[in-house]
């Protein structure tokens, strides 16, 4: 399988990209890989890339997104950054990924047992760390489905992974508000947005179709939440 290359890249649609990556995940959980020469790949994306997607996920060594869709060198962009919260720094990143690079598709991705999300919900001080979980609270201040404060902590499992799922589908919507070239880019049907979390045990990314935006209307109806 040969590296993307500019003319690749613009026959890719948002959606057919997210198909690439579910296929590429579905792959990996089989235990199985693209035939692909990473050397040959390294020569041929020395002159620029053109990768189709860009994924925002945490530095947990576990969740590297190449691995879990099962991707080639020059094929995403990866921003990896503890709980996979988002800063300024993180979405211009993106735009650059998307409007200059040509990206089609921007993914959050969280993952299960998340020691990041865990750090936040057990309220974690720790220098420079946080600041960093302290864009986590947000997430955790939402789960209302947890009464009962001495189970809101990372004992609780459920409570747990309801933190991080509303730290991902937050994260999308923080994308989307903060950047207004993202916001026109996915209007005119150019990019898309979608979380999603991968689970440690199985390897599977299930995707949120509830977070899947990629047209005027859905920038319209689901940012409106």
């Amino acid at each position: 399988m040969k590296a993307h290359t500019s003319e690749t890249q613009a026959s890719i649609t948002p959606l057919i990209a997210l198909g690439i990556l579910q296929d590429g995940n579905q792959r990996f959980v089989n235990n199985l890989k693209a035939n692909r020469n990473l050397l040959q790949q390294v020569n041929e994306t020395r002159e620029g890339q053109w990768p189709f997607a860009v994924i925002l996920s945490c530095i947990d060594s576990r969740t590297s997104a190449e691995l879990i869709f099962d991707q080639g060198l020059g094929d995403i962009f990866s921003i990896r950054i503890a709980g996979n919260i988002v800063n300024t720094d993180i979405i211009g990143s993106i735009e650059f990924a998307c409007k200059v690079a040509g990206s089609k598709l921007i993914v959050v991705m969280g993952h299960t047992q998340c020691g990041a999300i865990k750090g936040a919900c057990d309220h974690l001080e720790m220098g420079n760390l946080t600041e960093l979980l302290s864009k986590i609270q947000p997430a955790i201040y939402q789960e209302t489905k947890t009464l009962e404060s001495s189970k809101r902590n990372s004992g609780n499992g459920e409570f747990l992974e309801n933190v991080a799922t509303l730290n991902v589908k937050r994260s999308v919507k923080t994308i989307i508000d903060r950047s207004y070239i993202l916001e026109q880019m996915i209007e005119k049907g150019e990019i898309a947005i979608i979380g999603a979390t991968h689970h440690i045990k199985t390897g599977v990314v299930e995707f949120y179709e509830d977070t899947l935006i990629s047209s005027e209307s859905d920038v319209r109806v689901k940012m409106s939440y």
